[in-house]
């Protein structure tokens, strides 16, 4: 059995989180700049067994395509040609970023650690997996 990676994917950094080998418990993996993710994500996958890869699919509200679904899905089908063994599925990520900064101020972060871009992209993408591994 493999680990399940979740993927936040943004504009100029993009989250990661992945599970434990048995796919019981997900943590924060990573924020990566978007520009460097796929060669992060090869040394990655090389290193561990990854069975397969979520990556949310950006939406508005009303559930119509936000305007980096785009970009989402051209990183999907440069992975579907790059890691042909690993699939990779979108999941919808409506209100991630609200989720995860309520968990920030539920934690307890001061306002300084709650600004971190980064650390908010990392906690989209564990809330990602944690949801997707409740809906399987």
């Amino acid at each position: 059995m493999g680990r399940i990676l979740a993927i936040d994917y943004g504009k100029k950094r993009t989250g990661l989180a992945v599970t434990d080998v048995l796919q019981i418990v997900p943590g924060a993996l990573d924020t990566v700049d978007t520009k460097d993710l796929m060669a992060y994500l090869d040394r990655y996958v090389s290193q561990e067994q990854v069975e397969r890869v979520v990556i949310g699919e950006p939406r508005q509200p009303n559930g119509l395509p936000s305007e980096n679904m785009q970009r989402v899905q051209q990183f999907e089908a440069q992975w579907r040609k790059r890691h042909p063994e690993i699939p990779i599925e979108g999941y919808d990520e409506r209100f991630t970023s609200v989720m995860a900064h309520q968990t920030m101020l539920d934690a307890g972060l001061r306002k300084k650690a709650r600004q971190d871009k980064a650390l908010v992209d990392r906690i989209s993408a564990t809330i990602i997996l944690q949801d997707y591994l409740k809906r399987r």
